[in-house]
């Protein structure tokens, strides 16, 4: 992975420390097509996680359906990954401090809308999942946004409502994954290929939100809709102290529904 942070290049930027003590909930966005940029910053130490961070032991979480695939399960195991399964987030967080993970939180929907752009789609607004684990486990949650993800590969145009989103909506629902229609350079040359784009990636590791561990009866939907808001005000805050020192003053951030068919 040392070749792909020097390719693109990939880099990552600490704001705050984040004691060892207390487990965390690390949410990355956006996805993109493949999230490069997050396997990069956290799968590997290609760009010194530990070092940033240290005495928190990380995970990657990704999609169940990858570890299905023959020999690229394997891959994924060696590379200490886990399945985004709400058994293996309580497995993880329950082993102790500093024990923590990290979830692509718009999932394999929000890559239909991974393209250059100056407005990021993130699907997010009804995402509460990650909330609950959080707070049956007493783990604090930390945003991180990814300046260039978006940008590794042009995508067609696919609006939600077109007969081709309909279409690639219906059989992410079904398989479990989407299948977004992209593409990136060429080995030697630059127009069309499956190789990413050249394109920088700085992903911003925000502040801890800090959450407190509750029984089952005392998580309510009003205390998750209550720090569902924080981590959504803390990402948002996030990328706008960020965003203009990557080319990126005007950009926004949209939070929309997943979609359903």
């Amino acid at each position: 992975m040392c070749l792909s942070k020097g390719y693109f290049p990939i880099h990552l930027h600490k704001t705050c420390d984040l004691p060892p003590d207390r487990s965390y909930i690390f949410g990355y966005h956006p996805h993109g097509i493949i999230s490069l940029g997050g396997f990069g910053n956290f799968a590997t130490e290609a760009t010194g996680f530990e070092q940033f961070f240290p005495g928190i032991n990380l995970r990657f979480l990704t999609l169940g359906a990858n570890f299905n695939i023959p020999f690229y399960e394997m891959f994924l195991s060696m590379m200490g990954m886990c399945d985004a399964s709400k058994e293996s987030c309580n497995y993880i967080l329950r082993k102790g401090n500093g024990n923590s993970l990290l979830l692509v939180l718009g999932g394999s929907k929000e890559a239909l809308d991974a393209r250059p752009s100056s407005k990021y789609l993130l699907t997010l607004k009804n995402r509460k999942g990650f909330i609950k684990i959080a707070l049956a486990n007493g783990a604090s949650l930390v945003p991180i946004f990814s300046f260039g993800e978006n940008d590794l590969y042009e995508q067609v145009q696919n609006p939600r409502g077109s007969t081709l989103r309909t279409i690639q909506t219906f059989l992410q629902q079904k398989m479990g994954y989407s299948l977004p229609l992209f593409h990136g350079r060429g080995i030697f040359q630059y127009k069309f290929g499956i190789l990413p784009n050249r394109h920088p990636i700085d992903a911003y590791v925000g502040e801890p939100i800090d959450v407190p561990k509750l029984s089952s009866d005392e998580i309510t939907p009003k205390i998750v809709d209550e720090y569902h808001k924080k981590y959504m005000d803390a990402l948002t805050r996030l990328f706008d102290t960020h965003k203009a020192k990557h080319d990126n003053a005007n950009a926004t951030i949209v939070f929309v529904d997943d979609e359903n068919i």
